[in-house]
């Protein structure tokens, strides 16, 4: 096996053996095979576009394999087999359609009329021979950058089916996540198409964010600021973790009437500001942070849990018998939730003894999404003018359990009093229960949410760019980030296509980039490699 597509590949370098994460390199090779089988059925969409042959299964199935893929999502080789399969049956129907609308189903390229092996080790073998260093006379610049548009699509396919869920779609995404797929079995393309490429993938990236905001805000209201408890009642409870807000909705529904308290886990913790979703009386408070004490934080845990999306690492070694996966969650020997009826779920939390007494710990505050912040805007512009606020500082961005990432919780814990600290997705965990005080009234800590709300934040930004009339490069704002998996490529890859500079990046970089690659990004986009906190802040506030 090889991967090196997260931010804690072995030695920096690349996974050969077993993941980090715990993926086995059968999985690994699986994953491959995937992806390959994903690029024929691209293939065969790209040209059914162009005769106006646009099939939903396709898509919708497309996003929702290159999902499976991304890390700490599905370790379940079963799973693959079939979507392997079914990638196959897609593309064999749409050649049926294209062919019969005049278009070309014809291909050199051997994706376009893979074969899977008939036994699970065969389609290992054939994944092992298609996987990310397959070509070895590639140019490693060029391949840097096809990683990159790989691994950024991975993210945008995350976003596009969690939209999707929910009832949001547009099929220019659709259409680039096939425009990539198949460009990068196009040998005839250079460093420049790829650059290209690689930031229209940010820009596409916005647009899936820019639909999954709607799909949240439009189904359970914009967040509002909500105090969220750290403890817990007495009772039997139910765990979530993850990402996905309609699985946490089905199961709040479900579980109602039935005494047991519902918590978060991770990033399901900004959950708590939306209006559909705070409205349960059974859904008190928040269990745990992301990744630092995961492990043991899921063992002491005395009711069910349910894992709704990537957030966890080694899931076979956490497992204790009373975890279910839902979504695109799997793992081998896991009761998988396929269809949202979580009564085995409800029924393990009944079993179990739940918490033996209250605890009241202290509470943390969330929902300081774009409509928030935005309705005190004329205090904070007015605050920044009477210097009251020097700066902001978007501290964002994943969590790991790789050491150098208590960097983020003592940056945070130096920033100047007269200074904002803007946070979302599950790097907060270092520092989300930090009490940073206020300026005016307002909180020097403020959480905009999951890494699906980056689309907030970036909201925000343009609004102050636009209240104070200068670009966001301009304002009194610096982005600090830590990055893990793919969705975090995405994200970056839309910030670049936005034109942001001196964004400051760790805890280390991107193996899959090369010298070279790096080059052109500090050069064009002033990215710079996190140092300590005392000399990063020392250079931004001067």
């Amino acid at each position: 096996m090889f991967c090196y597509q997260c931010e804690q590949t072995a030695k920096g370098e690349g996974c050969t053996k077993i993941g980090v994460c715990g993926k086995q390199s059968d999985v690994a090779a699986l994953q491959d095979l995937l992806v390959h089988a994903l690029k024929g059925l691209a293939l065969v969409a790209v040209e059914g576009r162009k005769v106006g042959v646009v099939d939903r299964e396709v898509n919708a199935f497309t996003a929702e394999a290159l999902f499976s893929t991304l890390t700490n999502v599905n370790f379940d080789p079963a799973r693959f087999h079939s979507f392997i399969a079914r990638a196959v049956s897609l593309r064999e129907a749409l050649k049926a359609k294209v062919k019969s609308a005049g278009g070309k189903t014809e291909s050199a390229e051997e994706a376009a009329s893979f074969v899977p092996a008939s036994t699970p080790e065969g389609l290992v073998a054939q994944g092992e021979k298609v996987g990310l260093k397959s070509d070895a006379g590639a140019d490693p610049d060029v391949q840097s950058l096809e990683h990159t548009l790989l691994f950024g699509i991975k993210g945008i396919a995350a976003y596009t089916d969690h939209a999707r869920i929910l009832g949001h779609e547009d099929d220019a995404v659709y259409a680039f996540l096939h425009e990539a797929l198949a460009a990068t079995l196009n040998k005839s393309l250079g460093l420049d198409d790829f650059l290209g490429l690689v930031l229209k993938c940010g820009g596409i990236n916005l647009r899936a964010m820019e639909l999954l905001d709607a799909a949240n805000t439009g189904t359970y209201g914009h967040p509002v600021p909500t105090p969220v408890p750290l403890g817990h009642r007495k009772g039997h409870a139910i765990l979530v973790s993850g990402h996905d807000l309609k699985d946490l909705e089905t199961l709040l529904r479900q579980t109602e009437g039935k005494d047991i308290g519902v918590y978060t886990h991770g990033e399901m913790l900004p959950t708590h500001g939306y209006p559909g979703l705070k409205k349960y009386p059974h859904f008190y408070g928040h269990y745990g942070t992301a990744w630092q004490n995961q492990q043991s934080e899921f063992s002491r845990f005395p009711g069910a849990i349910l894992m709704t999306t990537n957030c966890i690492q080694r899931p076979q070694a956490a497992y204790t018998g009373n975890i279910f996966t839902s979504g695109m969650v799997g793992w081998p020997n896991v009761p998988h939730i396929a269809d949202r009826d979580f009564t085995p779920v409800i029924r393990k939390a009944l079993e179990l003894p739940g918490f033996q007494e209250d605890l009241n710990g202290k509470t943390v505050t969330v929902g300081f999404g774009r409509n928030t912040v935005m309705s005190v805007a004329d205090k904070v512009i007015e605050a920044v003018k009477n210097k009251d606020i020097r700066h902001f500082f978007l501290v964002a961005g994943c969590d790991g359990a790789k050491p150098g990432r208590n960097y983020y919780t003592e940056f945070v814990e130096k920033v100047p009093r007269d200074c904002v600290v803007l946070t979302l997705a599950c790097g907060k965990f270092r520092f989300f229960d930090k009490d940073l005080g206020s300026i005016l009234g307002l909180p020097r800590l403020m959480d905009v949410g999951q890494c699906n709300d980056a689309y907030s934040a970036i909201q925000i930004a343009i609004a102050l760019s636009k209240a104070f009339g200068v670009s966001v490069n301009e304002l009194p704002l610096s982005l600090v980030l830590s990055w893990y998996e793919q969705k975090a490529v995405a994200i970056l890859l839309t910030l670049l296509h936005l034109g942001i500079r001196n964004i400051r990046l760790g805890p280390s970089l991107p193996a899959f980039t090369s010298p070279n690659v790096l080059n052109v990004l500090v050069k064009n986009f002033d990215i710079k490699p996190i140092t300590t906190p005392d000399e990063d802040l020392k250079a931004i506030l001067g």
